[in-house]
């Protein structure tokens, strides 16, 4: 019943987020139409059959049978015009992402405290390109790609991109900084790239015990800083992770700091799905996940935000290139049921500002997604006006209609694919 509960739940929080998406990005082709005196005929949330809605003046209202999306049906445009409408959706979009980056920067932003400071490695897994190309326990990484002095972030980005590609890093052991290529393997049901190491944090802290599960049954809680399992020094959660790979059911001893006293526990792992693949592990219900939280003034926060618009941007921008390149695989590409799970998942987080986060993310995304010339959505409007004005003469329409028939065929089999993908992801075991 919970599992239904929160299906449902997830469900609604979706379709809200999508749909005020959709609606703020059809409201910016409609004022714009507004301003430029152009009849709008109708404003419609979703396609197809019209299902409920109201007319007011030359106005259809309606929400459509169709949640794909949204449109709103012009009449008598001025063609030195239609370029503004046609951008003004994909903008309103990326300004909402800019405003609700902004808010949340300035009310509660939580990001991975390892984020701060020099990228500098705290352990490195056996048998994964990291360890196979000789990085160790305490290097630096000063340099990923094209990037000077990189922060984890920016390190973790170029990683996930990269998978089954040469990722060209500089390390610095003693002083001394050597080149290195590796070549990242593609993990998880994402298939994002991943070379083995894990970032060194100030301590191991556990900042989540499951319920009911051995980590909690043995008396370990929140906030109790682990110095050793098993005698070994365990920096991260992915270390824990590799151990219980090989220990199995095996009796864990726990060596923990509490309030200034030493305590030991015995844990009993057990296999359990894991989160968030569920595929079944050998687990305990143990994670170390340090968070610091900011509260930004307000020109601060805008200086972040316009930072985290540019960074998603380009983002996207090199996953898609890399996808046309056939360098990174399509599920990378989350659809419907991965965006659904990012949302339910912030949604049941405390406070709003996660969901606001993601919400931002998905509005950048789909401001960006439009612009682009391919499909014909905006972008493909504003490319066939552009070349329009170069020809100084309209494009036929037969050869529009073809276009646009095409485009509407890559749309539908892009989707189904993502749709596909997004559906095995959510397989047991897939990896």
């Amino acid at each position: 019943m919970p599992q239904v509960l929160s299906f449902l739940q997830t469900i609604l929080v979706m379709g809200i987020v999508l749909g005020f998406m959709i609606l703020i990005h059809e409201f910016g082709h409609y004022a714009a139409a507004k301003f430029f005196k152009v009849r709008v005929e109708v404003f419609s949330i979703g396609f197809g059959k019209r299902l409920l809605g109201f007319r007011k003046g030359e106005t259809d209202y309606r929400i459509s049978a169709l949640p794909l999306g949204g449109y709103v049906k012009m009449s008598g445009e001025n063609p030195m015009d239609e370029r503004t409408i046609a951008i003004a959706g994909p903008f309103m979009n990326i300004l909402l992402a800019f405003d609700l980056w902004t808010g949340v920067f300035m009310v509660h932003f939580e990001y991975p405290a390892v984020f701060d400071g020099p990228a500098i490695i705290g352990w490195v897994l056996p048998n994964t390109p990291a360890s196979t190309a000789g990085i160790q326990k305490g290097d630096q990484i000063v340099r990923v790609e094209d990037i000077e002095n990189p922060t984890w972030e920016q390190v973790s980005y170029k990683e996930a991109l990269s998978a089954n590609q040469p990722l060209k890093v500089g390390i610095k052991r003693n002083g001394v900084v050597s080149e290195v290529s590796l070549v990242p393997k593609p993990a998880g049901r994402n298939q994002m790239g991943d070379v083995g190491w894990v970032p060194k944090e100030p301590s191991f802290t556990a900042t989540l015990i499951e319920a009911g599960m051995p980590a909690e049954k043995a008396g370990l809680k929140a906030g109790d800083q682990i110095l050793t399992i098993n005698g070994q020094e365990i920096p991260a959660t992915e270390v824990l992770l590799e151990m219980l790979s090989r220990t199995k059911d095996q009796p864990l001893e726990i060596v923990a700091l509490r309030n200034g006293q030493k305590l030991t526990f015995t844990v009993q792992p057990r296999l359990a799905p894991s989160k968030p693949t569920g595929e079944m592990r050998y687990r305990i219900g143990l994670a170390s996940a340090p968070t610091k939280v900011v509260h930004l003034p307000f020109t601060e926060a805008v200086r972040r935000s316009a930072l985290e618009c540019k960074k998603n941007s380009l983002l996207i921008l090199e996953l898609l290139q890399k996808m046309v390149q056939r360098k990174v695989s399509i599920r990378q590409v989350d659809g419907p049921i991965g965006i659904g799970s990012a949302v339910g998942t912030a949604a049941r987080e405390k406070g709003w500002t996660p969901l606001l986060f993601v919400s931002a993310i998905i509005s950048l995304n789909l401001g960006v997604f439009n612009l682009l010339p391919i499909p014909i959505l905006d972008g493909g409007v504003i490319l066939l006006l552009f070349i329009e004005s170069l020809l100084q003469k309209d494009i036929s329409l037969r050869i529009k209609e073809r276009i646009y028939q095409a485009a509407f065929v890559f749309l539908v089999v892009f989707a189904v694919t993502v749709i596909y993908n997004d559906i095995i992801k959510q397989l047991p075991g897939t990896q």
